[in-house]
């Protein structure tokens, strides 16, 4: 039968193991994407999310941050460990374990509610201004090309200017992730004489969580990451990172 002694320098041991395996990670981040990052603070959902899941097993994440483009760069390249996307490239071949979604980009069309707009299928584009985040018509070219090709196509990488404007009605359609509007119209409600005008939400594309997965050079990593993520959705607490940032409605 084993020893007080026995068990205290077996539970010594066991901490030193766990504290020997972790590691800092580096991580390539988008430069800013409110509210999923905001790299002057190191904050935001996706960075919340990231740092808490890899501290489940001790790890400890180290923010970089690049252009949307270089993020997989950086991870071909080794300047990073891991990354929050690979930007729709298989970087299996690259040495990447493909961890959990941590977070989800959800692109809808935004319109006023007062417009009555329908928007189903591209066709129902046609005659309508659209502005968008930039990048936009590479992605969702069945649906934007005709826009664009008409002179009616924009795009802003100041996506508090796209609530604005679809509140002036200077355009008739926003595309944006359905959480980054809610932020930036969060924002500008913060000064009392803004006060937005409700707006009608369209899905157009199917929303496939597996599109947006993190990559990891580590599989360990990688594992404990799945793991502490698993905890957080368990827990309550990655709702309660979402709600951080979201309140206010």
């Amino acid at each position: 039968m084993p020893t007080a002694a026995n068990l205290s320098l077996a539970i010594i041991l066991a901490l030193l193991l766990r504290a020997a395996s972790a590691a800092d990670v580096s991580m390539a981040f988008g430069e800013k994407i409110p509210p999923f990052c905001f790299p002057e603070t190191d904050s935001g959902i996706e960075l919340e999310v990231m740092r808490e899941a890899l501290a489940f097993r001790g790890h400890v994440l180290k923010p970089r941050y690049y252009s949307f483009a270089r993020i997989p760069v950086a991870f071909k390249s080794g300047e990073v460990d891991a990354a929050m996307t690979d930007l729709g490239e298989d970087m299996t071949s690259w040495g990447a374990f493909y961890g959990n979604p941590a977070v989800f980009y959800d692109n809808v069309f935004i319109t006023l509610k007062e417009r009555h707009l329908a928007i189903n299928r591209p066709e129902d584009l046609q005659g309508l201004t659209v502005i968008s985040f930039a990048g936009a018509a590479k992605r969702y070219p069945e649906w934007l090309d005709a826009v664009r090709k008409a002179g009616h196509y924009f795009e802003q990488n100041d996506q508090a200017l796209q609530v604005l404007t679809l509140d002036r009605g200077r355009y008739d359609v926003v595309l944006s992730d359905r959480n980054i509007f809610k932020y930036f119209t969060l924002q500008l409600k913060l000064n009392k004489s803004f006060r937005p005008k409700p707006v009608t939400e369209h899905p157009f594309v199917r929303l496939n969580p597996m599109d947006y997965r993190p990559v990891f050079r580590d599989s360990t990593i990688r594992d404990d990451f799945n793991a502490g993520l698993k905890y957080l959705k368990e827990s309550g607490r990655f709702q309660a990172i979402y709600s951080k940032y979201l309140a206010g409605d």
